[in-house]
């Protein structure tokens, strides 16, 4: 994996966030100099948690069920991922679920908007539209996701997902899914700032379900799952392309998510030279100035390809991916234990 040289000096330099990344999920003594700050923020979540829980703050208990997929690090897990996975297994059940989501990327959103495939990921964000367009269910995105919650209820929907919002103690759930990435796992198990984590590790043990996202450490328990894509698609959709096409082929790699390296081993496994272009989580660059340094295929997620959808340079493609958990019998023994935790049957049986 090699990064951009050819781009210009802002796509040249990592960004602040990619640092800080690599020093959570390396070895630095200057996690033991911000122990002292990470305790500090434990303070606080614990203050936050015994508030909700002592009613010192108020909970919103919702008609239906909620099931909350989130993480405890900062960085990208594949959450998203298994929202889609799960809201497809929810519709072929017989339920009609929607999703909720705070719209990180978008403009800040007080009262909640519906998404759809066509919204506009500056006001939106990036995830929200591409959940709208793989799923086809309601999705909605607001600050206060209880409120979110209340407008998709409004629209007909017997089962709330929450990307994200593990953290969010004011919507009460009925399930909570934890998604681990498998080769970074907690990084260096400090909470912020000294470390990656937004709750300790023990938190682990007090949610429904740990869906591990590839192979890597094995310390921490719970089902794994992968990311496998059948190809690679033109940003309007109307061309695909096996990846092996790519192989032996010098590509920039645009990867503006929370773990750009898991994009960057998929491409190279296909058999490609990949150069990463430095973007930052749910930002853009520009195309043009990218392909005037060098001419050569763009190859980008999904996520980014939202915020491309307007390029009519021909030889860029994004690469959807989907939840691979083993087996049928897997899925479905997944799918029939969030649902028996949610109080529900499994329509189809």
């Amino acid at each position: 994996m090699r990064r951009c040289t050819a781009c210009s000096s802002g796509m040249m330099l990592p960004s602040l966030s990619r640092r800080v990344e690599a020093f959570w999920y390396g070895s630095s003594p200057l996690a033991v100099l911000l122990q002292p700050l990470s305790w500090l923020f434990q303070a606080a979540v614990w203050l936050r948690r015994l508030a909700y829980r002592v009613g010192l703050r108020q909970q919103v208990r919702l008609p239906v069920p909620v099931v909350i997929v989130g993480n405890l690090s900062v960085g990208g897990t594949g959450k998203t991922p298994i929202v889609i996975w799960l809201a497809d297994w929810l519709k072929r059940a017989g339920y009609r679920p929607g999703i909720v989501s705070r719209g990180y990327g978008g403009r800040r959103q007080e009262n909640g908007v519906l998404v759809t495939a066509a919204s506009d990921p500056v006001e939106v964000g990036d995830e929200p539209i591409v959940i709208a367009r793989r799923t086809g269910c309601p999705v909605c995105v607001a600050r206060d996701r209880s409120r979110a919650a209340q407008m998709l209820i409004d629209h007909g929907v017997d089962i709330v997902l929450a990307d994200d919002g593990l953290q969010h103690y004011r919507l009460c759930r009925d399930f909570e899914i934890v998604v681990i990435d498998g080769e970074r796992g907690l990084g260096n198990g400090h909470l912020l700032p000294a470390g990656p984590l937004r709750e300790s590790a023990a938190r682990l043990g007090e949610v429904d379900l740990v869906l591990i996202n590839g192979q890597g450490n094995d310390a921490i328990a719970g089902q794994r799952f992968g990311l496998v894509t059948d190809g690679a698609a033109s940003l309007d959709g109307r061309r695909c392309r096996p990846l092996a096409e790519f192989a032996g082929q010098h590509v920039w790699a645009v990867a503006g998510i929370g773990n750009p390296a898991r994009f960057l081993k998929m491409l190279e496994n296909a058999g490609m030279t990949a150069d990463l272009v430095p973007v930052p989580d749910h930002g853009r660059i520009s195309l043009a100035d990218l392909q005037s340094a060098e001419r050569r295929p763009v190859l980008m997620t999904e996520k980014d390809a939202i915020k491309y959808s307007g390029s009519t340079d021909q030889d860029v493609w994004y690469v959807p991916v989907r939840v691979e958990m083993g087996s049928k019998g897997v899925e479905s023994a997944l799918i029939s234990q969030i649902l028996t935790g949610c109080g529900l049957a499994n329509l189809d049986g």
